[in-house]
């Protein structure tokens, strides 16, 4: 007879659901932002600071401090004989680069501003007693109210924007409403940025030739027609990330990563993902693995005959080849010659800014949202990321096309980077869990194919690259991969950012790297010993690992057949094939 204790409850079910709506229909409201986090952050540090009489002193005398400066600067700048700042803007800040903001008043606003953010960052940071995740998403939501209510912002503050209006007797201003107006037109119909339409996928981007040689309901697979009369017996396998489209790696020819590499001597397959919609929703990490990289490494086996491919993953997409890669080490799959990670993170405790939004409330919220639709939305995705650039993603480019009436010229990036993706419940909800919030890569729970996979097991020659300014994968994370495993590590630190230090072409002004390596076996060094150690040179970092795959790669031959259709792998379709253009 069952115990009335384990009689399942009737409600069980209409709880869950009901509760799911509900914080689903919050996150819709809040752009999948959880007002929880926010309440619990902010409550902590408060009453942390309502305990701290010491603190409020010393933020008090701070603050005294800080006016008696404006005031030193401004009886100084009154009188013209010194016009030394009383404080300067960061480094990063090119908010008040305009010597316009040198005139009274408006360089007494900009000093005002800059010492009353000053003062809200020690603030916000430093109270003993607030947890460390806490801090941050008080120190961050405080600099995003700063952001909001910069006197760049307003024309009674903005000199520049004064004079602006000035020049062109008020018609910047005609411009910036009809420019907004054509924005909320096509948000509302769902059509792209404008001036996107100049970078058409398979023209102008995308335009490497090449075969769609295989599809499977997770991925395309892409073979590029050889550019050399002969080519490493080694083909290179990318694996791009799925929150975004494959051709960031093929932009335009002068840029394209895959055209450069092809040009290099190596047969070259890339995936490109299937934009997934409700009908995905149960589509899971293992499903990404299996149907991607591991299917990818099948077929190219059997169109090139190859015993070894090279394979190269990029942000997330590098992740999910780490786990390929250890899976196949652990089941003593050795058809990998190397490995590649291209702002890759396989450590996920230090992940940057992008922790604000992880959390057990965050993905409460994220997880009922995604329930609801059977996808996250790139929307919402992409309102994070900039969000942690609020500066120049979001409020310089207001300033810039609606009060300005200067549209940003459209570039292949940006255009690239407007054609966004979806990506499906069950798999992001395990990657956000599994991976950000739990670790459970680097700390080996995790599993593939039934059994935990461990990055120790890596022994392949890996080639590493990190980006100096990267927000979405700190390259101090990525570079955690030498404390994982003990494989030779080549490990690249490039100029630019997540994308922009990626998209390096030989040629591009202003580049350089630091470039060191971790034999096999060899002590890891922490990130700081690195960059102490690390060979600085200028240029491009792709030669640089073009030589490393040539160090790791047999001697040219004949490329082998596009497709291969007496092995039931014939071409499809010319690249990008179909894929790439869902939306």
């Amino acid at each position: 007879m069952q115990s009335r204790s384990n009689i399942p409850d009737p409600l069980d079910g209409l709880a869950t659901t009901l509760d799911r709506s509900s914080f689903a229909a919050i996150a819709q409201l809040t752009s999948g932002q959880s007002p929880a986090t926010l309440a619990q952050s902010f409550s902590d540090w408060w009453t942390h600071i309502l305990c701290s009489p010491g603190r409020q002193l010393q933020l008090a005398a701070k603050g005294g401090r800080k006016l008696m400066r404006l005031a030193d600067y401004a009886m100084r700048s009154a009188s013209g004989s010194d016009h030394e700042p009383a404080i300067d803007p960061l480094p990063q800040d090119r908010r008040f680069a305009d010597a316009a903001w040198k005139r009274h008043p408006f360089d007494l606003i900009e000093q005002a501003f800059l010492l009353q953010q000053q003062w809200w960052h020690a603030a916000t940071t430093g109270v003993s007693g607030v947890t460390g995740h806490h801090e941050a998403i008080v120190e961050f939501a405080t600099r995003q109210m700063l952001d909001m209510v910069s006197p760049t912002n307003f024309i009674p503050t903005n000199p520049v924007l004064q004079q602006r209006i000035l020049e062109t007797g008020g018609q910047c201003l005609v411009e910036g409403a009809r420019f907004f107006c054509d924005d909320l037109e096509r948000l509302v119909r769902g059509e792209p940025a404008a001036g996107t339409e100049a970078y058409r996928v398979g023209e102008k981007v995308a335009a490497t030739a090449g075969k769609v040689v295989f599809r499977n309901r997770v991925m395309e697979l892409i073979q590029y027609a050889p550019a050399t009369e002969t080519v490493r017996p080694e083909p290179i396998l990318i694996v791009p990330a799925w929150i975004m489209k494959y051709y960031i790696l093929d932009l335009s020819p002068e840029n394209s990563l895959i055209r450069w590499l092809v040009g290099q001597g190596y047969t070259v397959f890339c995936i490109s993902w299937h934009n997934p919609d409700s009908a995905d929703r149960d589509l899971d990490m293992e499903d990404y693995r299996l149907l991607g990289p591991m299917a990818a490494v099948d077929v190219i086996q059997a169109i090139t005959g190859t015993e070894k491919i090279h394979a190269a993953g990029y942000c997330i997409g590098g992740t999910l080849l780490a786990i390929t890669a250890a899976a196949m080490a652990r089941d003593e799959d050795k058809r990998l010659a190397s490995v590649t990670l291209f702002a890759a993170q396989t450590e996920f405790s230090e992940p940057g800014e992008l922790g604000l939004f992880i959390d057990e409330a965050e993905i409460n919220l994220i997880d009922a949202m995604m329930w609801a639709r059977g996808f996250l939305d790139s929307s919402q995705m992409g309102g994070a990321f900039q969000m942690l650039r609020s500066n120049d993603l979001v409020w310089s480019r207001i300033l810039s096309t609606y009060l300005m009436g200067e549209r940003e010229p459209m570039t292949d990036l940006i255009a690239w980077n407007a054609d966004g993706t979806r990506m499906p419940y069950a798999m992001h909800a395990q990657y956000l869990r599994r991976l950000f919030l739990d670790n459970d890569l680097a700390e080996g729970r995790y599993e593939a194919g039934g059994h935990p996979v461990s990055l120790s097991g890596l022994r392949m020659p890996i080639f590493m690259v990190g980006t100096e300014t990267d927000h979405v994968a700190p390259w101090r994370s990525t570079h955690k991969l030498h404390m994982l495993t003990g494989a030779e590590i080549r490990f690249v630190l490039t100029s630019g950012g997540h994308n922009a230090g990626i998209v390096s072409e030989p040629g591009h002004p202003h580049r350089h790297f630091r470039v060191a390596t971790r034999m096999q076996d060899g002590p890891a060094p922490g990130p700081d010993t690195w960059l102490e150690r690390a060979e600085l040179r200028e240029g491009s970092w792709w030669p640089e690992w073009s030589s490393w795959l040539g160090s790791h790669s047999g001697k040219a031959a004949a490329p082998p057949s596009m497709g291969a259709p007496e092995r039931n792998y014939p071409p499809l379709g010319d690249a990008p094939g179909r894929y790439v253009l869902e939306r």
